[in-house]
């Protein structure tokens, strides 16, 4: 076998002419298939699930817990070990979303092709189409996807290439022709011989493009956590091995005391339960969508969809029906419209109904001569026509732009009156010569214009509205007319419709980005400039949501923050993006758009609650070493803590409803709420162990009056966090936390498991001082924050002044 990888084969040397009767001999075949010049389908650049179990569970922070566990049961304190089952929750959840996102990718399968009719020793045979080589003959006919990219060596077929194109119009093909894999045979009959199998065909680069996991794609929220698990990953260890050394050899304490300090400060400092929250918040949001028909591939793109600046749209399918109808046609020379009429029929009536724009011409031009058909040729994406030739001449019927070339000018205010209509305008003319699908040498003499349209979607006024009122720049792309494109966009209540160009004098990538800066309908856009929209958009600073439906909109899509697609549309476009709307009813995005921004919000105040508990614990274990006192809460301290004052009250904020803008990024937003609540902690919990150490009150005492301190202060930070409107569903809330907290206080076997024990009455006395205190307190501390959190960007616009 050729030890050679398929990038260093030279497969020129395996390329030779066939002869379409015969075909490759068997030997041939073998011999091809033997050195990998097999169609054999590309695999997916995904994880396996092996892969994706180990990635999940193998990380820093799950092994630094595994360590803090198996410490925590070598010195017997399992009562300290309730941690482990967040983490364990947390670590499942992430398998199980990445797994899904595997079987999702993994369907990912643009070529549906798995039978073929191939030529091999002069005898037609069907076989699997992976078993196909290079070189082999294949007999395509109507109805069959092309596996491999080939040439025609005998015969005519007419190709439907709208998955690889976004051109839904058939193209003629015959000996000579290219036919790329993917695309479908409407009619007719051929031998091609293949000339790029495997990962080396067009279809196949497309599709390990699409496949690839984008693994920098991650939300506002899921970049923000990383960061602060990262800050607190760097910081853990050794302030809580300073902890331990300090409890354990110079105060003197036992092994399991030290132990025990030590590990609450590393589990204090780390948000585990915000992750789980977090995983826990996007899958309702995902049911809650999944019952309004919106299927998600990935639960993030929800939040990241919520922050949205920019839309791109299509016209057809989104802002119109894809339903297309004629609405009159306009005599241009000295022929009667009842000349026309007869003449458009006769055309119609020879075309086959093969796309939406023939449909619509067939059922409106219906009274023909019954003229004798010679030949026809169907759409051609590439030249923009379709054409009848007649025994007594030939026709042809296409955009006016392609057909007219230098003569244009001439049309030009007749075609732009009715494209401020709204209407999609197509040219019929005769034609000199052959209309044979390919370029038009000849003389083309205007007959009549003809106005198509797509009617506007009844929610579509409603739905803009909606985009505009959020802040969304809409930013309309389509293959029509860019004047059509905008007259249609006005009638759907898109804003600045009048800012329109066509994209086909977008040459570079500086053009397109002024474009992009000027414009908001973009005509005449390839599937290429598409990707290259995107990209210069998100250069800009936005946030981009795509939506797509054909194969050509995948690398696009791909590329896109946010990527929406209609069901409607391929399988290729509905597996590439993460959200599908499986009606097909762009109606449904502002629903999407509002539950983002009611998981983003409430997530950045439940965030607010969980970093209060970390914020205590750093400044604390700091205040700690540096003055050389004892750590004063127990891992399972801090537990009791969490479950009634983040846990409980986090997951019950994060399902309140909360559809306001989101402002700010979500790292400083819960952070200016956060950090109040813990240095309120840290003062209170410091001027208690201060007394406790004046007056020798017992170690016990310190934590059990420290756990009391900072529930206290919990409350209200969930008080504050919720008062923006403070309604019954929130009240109920801030009620059963603080019943919770106190069952929990006075059930006997509750507080033992949690290390609530009777204290002095002096440090109860105490500790209900501190307590009533704490509330003017935090009403400073956070005043003081917020006056603090103001001074930079002050100092900014200040120097901005003096400019």
């Amino acid at each position: 076998m050729d030890t050679r990888s398929r990038k260093e084969v030279d497969f020129s040397e395996y390329i030779f002419d066939v002869d379409p009767e015969h075909g490759l001999s068997e030997e041939q075949a073998r011999k091809l298939k033997y050195v990998g010049l097999a169609n054999t389908a590309v695999k997916p650049p995904s994880k396996s699930i092996k892969k994706i179990i180990a990635t999940n569970s193998l990380t820093y922070f799950n092994f630094v817990f595994l360590i803090l566990g198996i410490i925590l049961c070598l010195v017997h304190s399992y009562r300290d070990t309730t941690f482990v089952p967040v983490i364990f929750a947390n670590t499942l959840i992430g398998i199980i979303q990445e797994v899904r996102a595997k079987i999702t990718l993994d369907r990912l399968n643009m070529l549906n092709a798995p039978i073929a009719s191939v030529i091999r020793g002069g005898k037609e045979r069907r076989i699997d189409a992976e078993w196909l080589v290079l070189n082999d003959v294949v007999v395509f006919r109507a109805g069959n996807q092309i596996p491999a990219d080939a040439e025609i060596l005998s015969g005519e077929v007419a190709v439907n290439e709208s998955l690889l194109t976004g051109e839904a119009d058939e193209i003629k093909k015959s000996a000579g022709d290219k036919l790329l894999s993917g695309s479908f045979i409407v009619s007719g009959e051929c031998r091609a011989k293949l000339t790029a199998v495997g990962a080396q065909s067009y279809i196949s680069q497309l599709t390990l493009q699409a496949k690839r996991i984008k693994t920098k794609e991650q939300s506002e929220i899921i970049r923000s956590l990383n960061r602060i698990v990262t800050i607190a990953g760097i910081a853990i260890i050794p302030i809580g091995s300073i902890i331990f050394i300090q409890r354990y050899f110079f105060e003197q304490a036992g092994i399991e005391a030290a132990v025990q300090s030590g590990v609450a400060v590393v589990i204090g400092m780390i948000p585990e339960g915000l992750f789980l929250l977090s995983s826990i918040a996007l899958a309702i949001s995902a049911i809650k969508l999944a019952q309004k028909k919106v299927l998600l591939h990935d639960m993030k793109s929800i939040e990241t969809l919520a922050r949205v600046d920019v839309l791109c749209v299509d016209k057809t399918g989104t802002i119109t029906d894809s339903t297309m109808r004629v609405m009159s046609y306009y005599p241009l020379g000295k022929q009667s419209r009842d000349e026309i009429l007869t003449a458009l029929s006769d055309f119609a009536i020879a075309q086959n109904a093969d796309n939406a724009t023939m449909e619509a011409m067939k059922a409106y031009f219906t009274q023909g001569s019954k003229r004798k058909v010679k030949s026809t040729s169907g759409f051609s994406s590439e030249f923009k026509y379709s054409g009848v030739n007649f025994d007594d001449g030939s026709y042809v019927l296409g955009a006016p732009e392609f057909l007219l070339g230098n003569e244009l000018k001439k049309y030009a205010g007749e075609i732009e009156k009715y494209s401020r209509k709204g209407y999609r305008v197509l040219l019929f003319a005769r034609y000199s010569g052959v209309a044979d699908g390919k370029k038009l040498t000849g003389k083309v003499t205007p007959l009549a214009l003809v106005t198509l349209m797509n009617p506007v979607r009844e929610t579509a006024p409603e739905t803009f509205r909606y985009f505009a009122e959020q802040g969304v720049e809409i930013k309309v792309i389509s293959g029509d007319n860019a004047l059509t494109v905008s007259e249609v966009a006005k009638q759907a209540g898109i804003v600045n419709t009048g800012k329109y160009i066509d994209a086909s004098k977008l040459a570079t990538e500086k053009q397109i980005a002024e474009a992009m800066k000027k414009y908001t309908v973009f005509g005449r856009v390839t599937p290429d400039q598409k990707r290259a929209f995107v990209k210069a958009l998100q250069a800009q600073g936005h946030t981009v949501a795509m939506t797509g439906d054909g194969v050509n909109d995948v690398l696009a899509l791909r590329d896109a923050d946010c990527s929406v697609a209609m069901a409607s549309g391929s399988d290729a476009a509905t597996q590439a993006a993460q959200l599908v709307l499986l009606e097909s009813d762009f109606s449904r995005m502002p629903d999407v758009v509002a539950e983002g921004r009611r998981v983003a919000n409430n997530l950045e105040r439940s965030g607010s609650l969980f970093l209060v508990k970390n914020v205590f614990s750093f400044l604390t274990a700091t205040f700690a070493i540096i003055f050389a006192i004892t750590y004063p809460v127990l891992p399972r301290q801090i537990s009791f803590v969490a479950m009634f004052t983040i846990g409980i009250p986090g997951f019950l904020l994060s399902q309140a409803p909360n559809y306001d803008l989101i402002r700010g990024k979500f790292v400083s937003n819960v952070l200016r709420r956060a950090v109040p609540g813990g240095l309120t902690d840290l003062i209170l919990v410091g001027l208690f162990a201060m007394f406790c150490a004046i007056f020798h009150t017992p170690a016990e005492d310190i934590g059990v009056c420290s756990t009391i301190l900072l529930l206290f202060v919990g409350l209200q930070m969930i008080y504050r966090v919720a008062k923006k409107p403070l309604d019954w569903y929130k009240r109920g809330i801030i009620a059963l936390c603080a019943i919770g907290a106190v069952l929990g206080c006075i059930i006997p076997i509750c507080a033992w498991f949690f290390g609530i024990s009777p204290v002095a009455a002096s440090s109860i006395s105490l500790t209900a001082l501190l307590g009533v205190a704490s509330i003017p307190l935090l009403f400073f501390v956070v005043k003081l924050v917020d006056y603090c959190w103001t001074i930079p960007e002050a100092i900014k616009k200040r120097r901005a002044n003096e400019r």
